[in-house]
């Protein structure tokens, strides 16, 4: 038996994502469900009452295989839908239209931090409904409700070879799936809408080993944060299993965020539990080359490729570049910038900085937020000056020329001179510090004249000043 830190993790990843259409897979039911009553966004269709049949979307068809070709997958001209059979409440009619032997692409690959990683197949499908249990705890609720208006969503499932090995990448490889799926266009991909759902098939094994252990598949996870939590505990929990003699069974888990644990569901079925047939209410698509190779020819730039020209044009660092590429509003924000006259790497720099860490952080038109970086380049305002601008930004929404009426940055020396001599005279130790060789004792100095003038001095030319009296 390994000791504890001799394991290795296998993840593979399965990902459901709703597609960018006006109406459901099957029916004319509108895609906009969010927000409105229970069992309200629905038909006979999509109830699946006797005597319905369903018509394919087009439009998610074509998002489908865009996303495939962009996961460089093999397209198969000759595909098919069927019918995976099994029971549960939100599932009214006892089947799910999915595609099991003959799905739309197979073979891919995605890049996930400098690895590629393996992808089984891309298919096409429809969603279920949803369960609304009472209470915080699936295992203590005495009661679920059933709610169908997402059922029948037009759902993406991407399936990877059990390539990663740890959370991190999980977590990351979820993450570039849905930069890739914003970028062509098929959906808005958000977690915590469940527009975008990851589920985490983990397992491990001794360190060296390639035979593969019993895996459990990891659901109920809303946030990439989730994801990756859940993942590194279940690695934790199998290792503790095995460690202490016990078997890990094949199952299904949930991930309890109030608890911070995975918690088991229900055994884990296999493909023949759900007796796929084909779907004998929908004929089988054949697709012409020419078509996907136009859908191929019309895929825009992907965000391994805007990274790799932020690097090689803009100038920008492999960090910086991964940080803004991955996500197509933030990288479509940066060039606004650049368009607007800013240089890439400072604009950059205050994106990451000061604007991502917030909650809602493209919520300024970009205009705007050039408008106060041409002034902090220009020496007119100071950073911090710029940052307190930046918090009205977002509080009000009012212009810049408006919240930066009035400030000025100093940026004379003589002004700053009686600073200097009162900020040297008030802080004897600091001085003496520096005098002794603590070359770090500059920095409390330059944030006493800061804090002197209100945050309006030019820093660098406080520094520049201090440097010279200290060492005169």
């Amino acid at each position: 038996m390994p000791e504890a830190g001799e394991w290795e993790a296998v993840i593979g990843m399965e990902v459901h994502a709703h597609l960018k259409t006006a109406s459901k897979m099957f029916c004319g039911c509108g895609t906009d469900y969010l927000g409105k009553p229970p069992n309200s966004n629905v038909c006979p269709v999509c109830l699946g009452l006797p005597g319905t049949l369903p018509v394919i979307n087009r439009r998610a068809v074509e998002l489908c295989l865009k996303s495939a070709l962009a996961l460089n997958c093999e397209i198969q001209l000759a595909t098919k839908f069927d019918r995976k059979n099994y029971y549960y409440p939100d599932l009214p009619k006892g089947y799910q239209i999915s595609q099991y032997d003959l799905p739309m692409s197979r073979a891919g690959w995605l890049e996930v931090d400098g690895k590629r990683v393996g992808i089984t197949r891309v298919h096409l499908e429809e969603d279920t409904g949803r369960l609304v249990h009472a209470g915080d705890r699936l295992e203590s609720a005495d009661r679920s409700y059933v709610d169908l208006n997402r059922s029948g969503m037009p759902l993406m499932e991407v399936v990877s070879e059990p390539d990663l090995r740890s959370a991190a990448e999980a977590r990351d490889f979820a993450m570039a799936l849905r930069g890739i799926l914003r970028a062509v266009g098929a959906g808005e991909a958000d977690m915590e809408k469940g527009q975008l759902r990851a589920e985490a098939n983990v397992s491990i094994r001794p360190r060296g080993s390639e035979e593969l252990g019993v895996k459990t598949e990891l659901k109920n996870i809303n946030s990439f944060r989730a994801l990756f939590n859940a993942v590194e505990y279940e690695i934790k929990r199998q290792a503790r299993e095995l460690e202490a003699g016990r078997k890990v069974v094949q199952e299904t888990r949930g991930w309890s965020e109030p608890e911070r644990r995975t918690f088991s569901q229900r055994s884990k079925e296999v493909a023949q539990d759900y007796r796929y047939f084909p779907e004998p209410d929908l004929p089988p698509l054949a697709f012409a080359p020419d078509w996907i190779a136009d859908l191929k020819g019309s895929l825009p730039e992907l965000p391994a490729a805007r990274r790799e020209r932020l690097v090689s044009e803009r100038g920008l660092s492999e960090y910086q570049a991964r940080l803004l590429a991955g996500d197509l509003e933030v990288a479509d924000y940066l060039e606004e910038l650049v368009r607007l006259g800013l240089p890439a790497q400072p604009a950059a720099n205050w994106m990451i900085g000061e604007m991502l860490p917030r909650d809602e952080p493209l919520v300024v038109a970009a205009a705007e937020t050039a408008e106060l970086l041409r002034r902090l380049e220009a020496g007119a305002i100071n950073r911090d000056q710029a940052r307190a601008v930046l918090d009205q930004l977002y509080e009000t929404g009012k212009p810049v020329v408006e919240l930066a009426a009035g400030l000025e940055q100093i940026s004379d020396a003589g002004a700053l001179a009686g600073v200097i001599d009162s900020v040297l005279a008030a802080n004897p130790t600091a001085v003496a510090d520096f005098k002794a060789g603590k070359e770090a004792a500059i920095g409390p100095l330059v944030g006493k004249v800061m804090q002197a003038t209100g945050g309006s001095a030019n820093p660098k030319l406080a520094r520049d000043l201090l440097l010279a009296r200290l060492k005169r």
